[in-house]
């Protein structure tokens, strides 16, 4: 069982899905039309966007549009958003929303990297999946996520678990030995050179 289904079963999370369409203006359920100026595709219409946040908004609610063009997540990103009671994450579609729904109705805009996807449902799964984490008793240990990558501003460091060897690659002694401040010190070098060889930018920051 997933993490998620184990937190909403506990009703540690309450997740629901609302569709755009239920809120068109027409019977035909249409949301989108083309874009003035010209241009390929087509944009999300204010209208049935509008209606369907108004509909769900409560007071507390803050609502993210799921964007490229957003500020990008990140573990303290996703923690501030996990103290929130209320989330609305705006899916987009085609290409993009009527800017006006952003004016009216966005308290902000999230992107989870510097590339484009087909709409903004898989970006918002990512979302949910990392603040998740900070709900208290979702982890079953909370220490874990104060222990994960980029919450001290470096990765993780190596894990290891049975068997102690296998096809001679053998977990490190120092791991097996029961110093736990040495470990800890271990692991700390471990991450610090890991993040130094893969992700340099963030040892600056």
């Amino acid at each position: 069982m997933s993490i998620l289904k184990r937190a909403r079963e506990k009703k540690l999370l309450d997740i629901r899905n609302h569709n755009i369409r239920d809120f068109a203006e027409d019977k035909w359920g249409r949301v989108d039309d083309r874009p003035f100026g010209g241009g390929p595709g087509m944009v999300m219409m204010v209208g049935p966007c509008v209606r369907a946040i108004r509909n769900v908004r409560r007071e507390g609610s803050h609502v993210i549009h799921l964007s490229p063009q957003g500020k990008k997540l990140t573990a303290a990103k996703a923690r501030a958003l996990a103290a929130h009671t209320h989330l609305i994450l705006l899916c987009g579609h085609y290409e993009g929303i009527d800017e006006r729904v952003i004016e009216a109705e966005v308290d902000e805009e999230i992107s989870i990297g510097d590339y484009v996807l087909t709409n903004g449902c898989a970006a918002a799964i990512v979302l949910v999946d990392a603040l998740c984490r900070f709900l208290p008793g979702v982890l079953g240990h909370d220490e874990a996520a104060n222990a994960d990558s980029f919450e001290e501003g470096i990765f993780e460091g190596p894990q290891y678990t049975r068997p102690i060897e296998f096809e001679n690659r053998v977990v490190p002694p120092i791991l097996r030995g029961g110093n736990h401040q040495e470990i800890k010190k271990w692991r700390h070098g471990q991450a610090l050179r890991k993040t130094e060889s893969v992700r340099p930018e963030l040892l600056k920051k």
